[in-house]
């Protein structure tokens, strides 16, 4: 095998795939990206057996054929190398020869026929997204999704195609993000699945402003087709659980809120909230909000934001990280504020199809 590349493309290609390789496999050939060199092209495939990636990036190929290289080390000499023209020669037993400029690299491989193939997709359920939709919908979500790897279920997005719409869903139990896109479907592709953080994340690196992903959903895999990637999961098995009943039906006080103005301040004086209880109090009176964080070791912060509120005057404490984590993620100017009592969750929506839920603390005096 022998192919001509340059640097830039070769980088690109490796930087697509490179994410999904395990730092702490038992299996040598998963710490190899598979390099596959033939027309016009070299296609590279990493796996870790649970998420599995593909790309293609232009080549000149003199001799087609196909090997394993170490990937991260792969990665770091391709970045160093000093000149953009590169020529890769693959031996009988592969053994990679790396030549650029004056630089001379041999790194040794494992055959091809070793690698774990990607699963196929036949039968599949297809729908189509727009990339831009997708990528705004996991951005506004994906950071609620639970780290516990006790409640394995919750260490991924609920994506539910029903009634021609995707709902995506992430919660950790303390919060609930979800945001609802219009997909053109039949009744009988309605399917829920629980798609891993690790897919999520790659998915996230993958999708453009441009163009479409095609989403396939077998047994218990999923694939994202777009650009040139491929991007195969294994799916979460498990019940989801019912996330709908954690959303308030009623609301009593509607505060519209100048997003980022919101955030800089609780941001702000969230600097003195204690590390033990990590709370800021918001206390609402006419036409205003107090903002207010204490630590009874270093001392307060307080802020007042002037609001359109005239309902009787109570507080309510959040988590500020969990307050500001959709208040980062959203790029409308205005957000809602929806809230009934000190003890109820709050609820945050903007003009569209997103909403968050959020448990409050309780309000120390």
């Amino acid at each position: 095998m022998k192919f001509t590349i340059t640097k830039e493309k070769f980088m690109e290609g490796l930087q697509q795939v490179q994410h999904v390789v395990s730092t702490r496999t038992t299996l040598p050939i998963l710490s190899n990206v598979l390099l596959e060199a033939e027309g016009d092209r070299l296609k590279l495939t990493t796996t870790d057996l649970d998420v599995g990636v593909t790309g293609y990036v232009p080549a000149t190929v003199v001799q087609p054929g196909a090997t394993t290289l170490p990937a991260r080390k792969l990665a770091s000499i391709i970045r160093e190398l000093p000149t953009s023209e590169i020529s890769v020669d693959v031996d009988g037993k592969n053994a990679a020869s790396i030549r650029s400029g004056p630089s001379f690299f041999r790194i040794l491989g494992l055959s091809e026929e070793e690698f774990p193939p990607l699963p196929e997709f036949e039968d599949a359920r297809e729908f189509k997204i727009p990339q831009k939709v997708l990528k705004d919908s996991l951005r506004m979500t994906s950071y609620a999704i639970s780290t516990d790897e006790t409640r394995y279920v919750l260490n991924g997005i609920y994506c539910s195609f029903k009634n021609g719409a995707l709902t995506l869903v992430a919660t950790d139990g303390r919060r609930l993000a979800m945001v609802q896109i219009d997909v053109e479907f039949p009744e009988s592709q309605e399917v829920d699945v629980i798609v891993p953080t690790k897919a999520v994340n790659e998915l996230q690196r993958l999708l453009g402003d441009e163009g479409e992903v095609r989403v396939l959903i077998s047994e218990n895999q999923i694939a994202f087709r777009l650009n040139q990637n491929l991007l195969v999961s294994k799916l979460i098995e498990g019940n989801y659980p019912n996330y709908k009943q954690v959303i308030p039906e009623e609301t009593k006080h509607r505060i519209s809120l100048e997003r980022e103005m919101f955030l800089s301040t609780v941001q702000r004086v969230s600097i003195l909230a204690s590390d033990k209880s990590n709370s800021v109090k918001f206390t609402f009176g006419p036409d205003q909000i107090e903002i207010a964080a204490n630590s009874p070791d270093i001392g307060e912060a307080k802020e007042t934001m002037a609001v359109s509120y005239k309902g009787d005057s109570f507080s309510i404490a959040f988590n500020p990280d969990f307050l500001m984590a959709p208040l980062r993620n959203l790029d409308t100017d205005e957000v809602f504020l929806d809230l009934i009592d000190e003890m109820s969750p709050g609820v945050i929506k903007i003009q569209g199809s997103f909403l968050y839920v959020l448990m409050p603390m309780r309000v120390s005096q």
